[in-house]
Order: structure tokens, then sequence, then C-alpha cells
């Protein structure tokens, strides 16, 4: 199976975003990733519905939107309705999982649900019949920047282990040293921001991090 590169938007130069956004066709990245942060289930405020929406509008690239909100049923149909490829929630939100998928399903959407570091794998197992995705976070939610946590490996093999055929993405601190930890331990999809957009050459990033054979290093 072929790694998925996601771009984080919260690491891309906003002020110049539709510039951003044709960058990544050329570096072969495959979606966007879209941190929605709403400063009370993370310490931190991002994008929200406009925002999203004027994304939508200037690409075709499958976006990937993450809510790291406190209500997240609240508010699936309106990313939906924002132009959301796959919304994915977190577990630890106050909203009902299981209602949260069948509403972000409902609107044609994809659903994912994302996974604190001091979440064990097990508490997603009763919802993967609705799931499309889970996203194991391997740092805390909130800001990009972060150092990948170790521990998070072995959780990604656990989840790999007991489903072999689920689609696993990680997010936190993704070079190319930890992507192929994350590759190794079952991971199918991997988001990375700080160091694609800082890198010298986000081509060659983007290719680290996908696992792509090459002699070369991203600084």
């Amino acid at each position: 199976m072929n790694t998925i590169v996601s771009a984080s938007i919260l690491s891309a130069d906003i002020c110049h975003l539709a510039d951003e956004l044709d960058k990544l066709r050329a570096w072969q990245v495959d979606m966007l990733h879209f941190d929605v942060m709403d400063g009370i289930f993370v310490p931190n405020i991002s994008f929200g519905i406009p925002m999203l929406s004027a994304v939508r509008s200037y690409t075709d690239m499958f976006l990937d939107v993450h809510l790291m909100i406190t209500d997240p049923l609240r508010y699936a149909q309106a990313f939906a309705e924002a132009g959301a490829d796959r919304i994915t929630f977190h577990l630890e939100s106050n909203s009902d999982p299981r209602a949260t998928l069948e509403a972000i399903r409902s609107t044609g959407c994809k659903a994912g649900i994302a996974l604190k570091p001091a979440t064990p794998p097990e508490a997603v197992f009763p919802f993967l019949s609705l799931t499309d995705m889970v996203l194991v976070m391997t740092v805390e939610p909130g800001f990009g920047g972060q150092s990948y946590l170790p521990d998070m490996t072995d959780k990604i093999r656990q989840l790999h282990r007991a489903f072999p055929d689920l689609c696993i993405q990680v997010d936190g601190g993704i070079n190319e040293k930890t992507a192929s930890l994350a590759r190794g331990a079952g991971a199918s999809e991997l988001v990375t921001g700080s160091y694609l957009f800082q890198s010298p050459d986000p081509a060659l990033a983007a290719a680290l991090v996908r696992g792509e054979n090459t002699s070369q290093q991203a600084v």
C-alpha cells in the first residue's frame, strides 16, 4: 500500500496560501490536512468554516479536516457543506462518538476518529464499523512543530495488528525518521507540517515521508 502524505495547513504561509496550495501539486502531496481548533478543546485557535470554504473554492485536492473542538457533532454539517472530503473528530470531545460518526457519514463525507496520546487504542474499537480512518496523535494536539512521542509507535502497531485493514493516520512530529517508524508500525497516512513547509526541498521531504527510495536527505 502506498503511503499517503497529508500537508498540514497549520504550517503553511497563510499570507500566500494560494501559492502554497499550488506548490503542493508539484511536491506530489496527496491531500491537505486542515486543522480546526476552538481554543477550548485545545489551547489554540486556528481556522474555521469560512477559511475551509475559501480553500475548497481554490483547489480540488482532498480536504482532510481535523476537528480539535469541543462539540464536533454541532458543526459536522457546516464543515461538510464548506467542502470537507473527510471529517475527523476526537474521541475525547464532548460529542457522542456514534452520533457524530453517523452525522458525518450522512453528509456524504468520510469519517475519522482521532486519539490523543493518553487515549488507549482499545477505546476506538466499538466505533470502527462506522469509521473510515483512525488518527493517532503522536504529539499533544494544539500546536505545530512538536516532537514525535516515541511511545506512540507501539500504539500504532497495536491498532494495525488488531485491524490490519484499518486506515491509520499519524499526525505530530513527522519527518523522514519518524515517518519510517510510523510506516513500519502500520500507518498508511502521514501528516507533515513544519518538516515539509520549512524544507529547502519540499518535494524531496514529501518523498522521504512517503518512504520512496532516495539517496538524498531533506534538512
